[in-house]
């Protein structure tokens, strides 16, 4: 596969690449560099953790890229995630993997890192204190939004290393293309700057989308507020898809979503189309009775949202067609879960712990 093509497949789902002429000089250079994407283990996994991580990995392969899959089980710990007990998060970290196993991801094609191994290397913690050193600590504080933090929220003097720490990581792991949602820039941005001073390899951005709660937008005074305030948490049920919900769970969902009729801007069901469900099928077939305009198919996402706009597909129609089309690319994980003794055990163990931050 030539570079053009490689840089297309990526193209294809990031948000933001920082910057693609490194993207293709790196390919150009390197046939199999190597990304990661880092994940903190808690709670039932959403449809971003599962749908969308696993088409992003699944274009990132087809590039040649060396994907590692990092389970952050410490940042977790740091993060008071489940109480902040380990052994709970790494329960957790494990029934993720039988969540990306269920999707379809290939073991075989991917590394599982966990930052409970890497950090018994003291060269790690040397990269950990290098990077602090270079960095300010009104800088540290607001890169505190990457664990989900608000920089002027009440933190602990641990949660202070975690942006020093998930640089440190990119280096550790000799990471070439750091391709994680747009909420984790400020740390991509932070290994950049960091990399300059140090003389490190540089590394490359790639940011995904964000996907909406189904409240829709939530506008707050910055940016950044906006998007914690508006993302997919699988800690609230109400705005959250979880990769195991039962297809009515699904329709009622739905059903109560943000969908005004002929908006696009903060409508979370044309996003799920837009960054899912286009993305895995050839086309959307929509069923109505023909007193409102009877059956319609659309081959592409820019059809369908044209169509929302002129206010010839109703809300209605979306959410029932949003809820049927995701209950199919959920199925498999159901499924999964109910053949496989050791992922319902996990899954069991997961969904009755309490949810913490």
């Amino acid at each position: 596969m030539d570079v053009k093509k490689k840089v297309e497949l990526i193209k294809d789902f990031a948000e933001e690449i920082v910057t693609e002429n490194e993207l293709r000089n790196m390919f150009e250079i390197n046939k199999n560099p190597v990304a990661y994407d880092g994940f903190e283990p808690s709670g039932v996994a959403p449809i971003h953790f599962g749908l969308l991580r696993a088409t992003n990995l699944r274009n990132m392969i087809k590039a040649g890229v060396k994907f590692k899959l990092y389970m952050a089980d410490y940042f977790g710990f740091i993060n008071n995630k489940l109480g902040g007990d380990l052994d709970n998060i790494q329960t957790a970290g494990k029934y993720f993997i039988e969540v990306w196993k269920s999707c379809g991801v290939d073991l075989k094609k991917v590394e599982i890192v966990w930052a409970s191994e890497i950090m018994n290397d003291l060269s790690y913690w040397d990269k950990v204190l290098r990077i602090a050193r270079e960095t300010s600590f009104n800088r540290t504080r607001k890169s505190l939004t990457i664990a989900g933090r608000s920089s002027t929220e009440s933190i602990t003097t641990a949660q202070l290393f975690y942006p020093s720490m998930q640089v440190a990581d990119i280096f550790h792991m000799n990471i070439g293309i750091c391709q994680l949602g747009m909420d984790q820039r400020r740390a991509n941005m932070l290994a950049r700057d960091v990399a300059d001073k140090l003389k490190w390899k540089k590394p490359v951005a790639v940011h995904h989308h964000i996907l909406l709660g189904l409240q829709g937008l939530q506008k707050k005074a910055s940016t950044e507020e906006t998007l914690m305030a508006s993302k997919m948490s699988k800690s609230d049920p109400r705005t959250c898809i979880y990769m195991h919900d039962t297809t009515k769970e699904l329709k009622d969902k739905l059903s109560k979503a943000f969908c005004p009729e002929g908006q696009v801007e903060g409508n979370p069901l044309l996003e799920y189309f837009r960054y899912i469900i286009f993305k895995n099928t050839k086309s959307v077939n929509i069923e109505r009775s023909k007193k409102f305009g009877g059956d319609v198919s659309f081959e592409n996402y820019n059809e369908m949202e044209k169509s929302f706009i002129q206010k010839k597909l109703h809300p209605l129609d979306l959410k029932n067609s949003c809820a049927a089309e995701l209950d199919k690319l959920i199925s498999p994980t159901r499924k999964y879960f109910d053949k496989n003794k050791k992922a319902r055990e996990l899954y069991n163990v997961v969904k009755d712990l309490k949810i913490t931050r």
